[in-house]
């Protein structure tokens, strides 16, 4: 970790501001950034977080304050004016254009005149090896994974100068090797002496990676304190002005199995899910572990009628003992399942509705017979689900791209909620959101489990696993290999069977 109590900021804002609509998005922060520091930035949703790194990167202007970088004020009026000044941000929903190659986008907006596709490919390759990036600079980007994507907005970063580089959400897409693999990255970016901000809600990463921590509530900045001079709770204490439970299966009532639910008998679906077979009961949370490409999701989507099984040989589903095969997920809809995706960006809402309008959206594809759109219907619906899971918005009228991250996860909740299922799956259920809203997403998850209804949890996360779960599944290869009461289960046992 470095010391940078003598090094000249390589970023500092003084009394920042921004106001939308009149209401402090980030009020009164001083904050500021060393050359060869890593400087993480924690907060609940709606914290600030994204709004301060917007200042920064030119994405948005202060209302009030002032932004110094490298000794001078100054006031970008757009992304491209602080990337050519060396700040780049490298975004959790990466901003590449996907139908361009991986060349042609490191070499966007600052083109070698008179290049060919050849040569740009050249430059890339030579780049993206001295960052030891395996990637092809000639595939397109709309091929590529996560991590991937990642590693060429670095090096278009690397490849703009950046002196300055604000990673939003990093990890929250990749493996854990993956993660090594960012970390690495990142502590060569340290040694070169490149300024990092590091947003996550990861704080077991913010505190193995980084040299200061900053936390943000309510816009504004509580403190600054040094990672090797804190502890998790401490931080979580901050972040939440409150202590935040973490239960672990152990500690609690693991509830009895009731009617079954659902039944899938040795379903077979393109190369991922091999032979899966499990069982899900009313009135308990039934997770399904395990690592990347295990199946987990691809399994989740044929249940819900998204992706379709092996027509010969394919299997069997069962809901309420009777065989099921969707076409499309409004019949699974229609029968009560539904689905909350892992990517909430992608398939999760009308990012460009408002909260109301996606709510009512999702009522409305749960009913059989076409009605008449009712204003007053939508308006209660959505103040009865924003209230139920406390939904922080100026108003319902507000556009679902406007919100945080968990705020958002919140509404694809609610559209799915509304519809009053039997079988809800919940993919990653609480990805890219702060611990104060992963405690609630959890108390619901126990609620609806409560309720009678039969809940299916897919999670990388093995605490939330151990937290949530009456029973446990670990699925390896396209497979469920492995069962446990949840009471029994630990994170070694978990773990072991996912990968041996």
């Amino acid at each position: 970790m470095n010391d940078t109590a003598m090094v000249e900021p390589a970023l500092r804002l003084r009394g920042a501001t921004k106001l939308y609509q009149g209401t402090a998005a980030i009020s009164d922060i001083d904050f500021d950034v060393a050359p060869g520091e890593v400087h993480a930035l924690v907060g609940e949703n709606g914290a600030g977080k994204s709004t301060l790194c917007k200042v920064i990167c030119g994405a948005a202007t202060l209302s009030a304050g002032e932004l110094i970088y490298e000794g001078k004020k100054r006031a970008f009026d757009s992304p491209q004016d602080a990337l050519n000044l060396g700040i780049a941000m490298v975004y959790q929903e990466t901003s590449l254009v996907p139908t361009m190659t991986a060349a042609q986008n490191i070499h966007l907006g600052r083109e070698p005149m008179f290049s060919t596709h050849k040569s740009l490919n050249i430059r890339a390759q030579h780049l993206l090896q001295s960052m030891n990036f395996s990637v092809d600079p000639k595939a397109l980007v709309s091929t590529l994974g996560t991590a991937k994507r990642q590693m060429v907005e670095i090096t278009r970063a690397i490849y703009f100068g950046a002196r300055l580089i604000i990673f939003d959400e990093p990890s929250a897409s990749l493996t854990p090797e993956e993660i090594q693999h960012l970390f690495l990255l990142i502590e060569d970016l340290r040694r070169r002496g490149v300024a990092v901000i590091y947003i996550s809600h990861a704080l077991e990463e913010a505190l193995s990676i980084a040299d200061r921590i900053t936390v943000l509530r309510d816009g504004r900045k509580v403190r600054t304190v040094r990672a090797s001079e804190t502890t998790r709770d401490e931080i979580v204490r901050m972040m939440v002005g409150r202590e935040v439970a973490r239960t672990r299966a152990s500690e609690r009532r693991i509830r009895d199995r009731g009617e079954l639910v659902l039944s899938v008998d040795n379903v077979v679906s393109g190369t991922m899910v091999r032979n899966m077979t499990f069982k899900v009961f009313a009135g308990q949370v039934t997770t399904i572990a395990g690592l990347v490409g295990s199946g987990r999701t691809e399994i989740a989507k044929v249940i819900a009628g998204a992706m379709k099984r092996r027509r010969l040989r394919g299997g069997t589903i069962k809901l309420d003992n009777r065989p099921v095969r969707y076409r499309v997920p409004t019949q699974g809809v229609r029968d009560g399942i539904v689905y909350v995706t892992e990517g909430r960006k992608m398939g999760g809402f009308f990012e460009t509705m408002s909260i109301s309008e996606n709510i009512y959206l999702g009522y409305l594809a749960g009913q059989r017979q076409p009605l008449l759109v009712s204003r007053k219907r939508e308006r209660e619906l959505a103040r009865n689900w924003s209230d139920k899971l406390q939904i922080a918005a100026i108003n319902r009228d507000a556009r679902v791209i406007e919100l945080s991250g968990g705020n958002q996860q919140k509404v694809v909740i609610a559209k799915s909620m509304v519809q009053k299922p039997k079988l809800v799956i919940f993919d990653e259920p609480t990805r890219g959101v702060d611990v104060g809203a992963i405690e609630e997403i959890h108390k619901l998850i126990g609620k609806l489990a409560d309720e009678g209804v039969a809940v299916l949890v897919i999670s990388s996360y093995l605490p939330e696993v151990l937290s949530v779960s009456d029973r446990i599944l670990v699925a390896r290869g396209g497979r469920i290999v492995e069962q446990f009461d949840a009471s029994a289960a630990t994170e070694e046992k978990i773990m072991f069977a996912a990968i041996h």
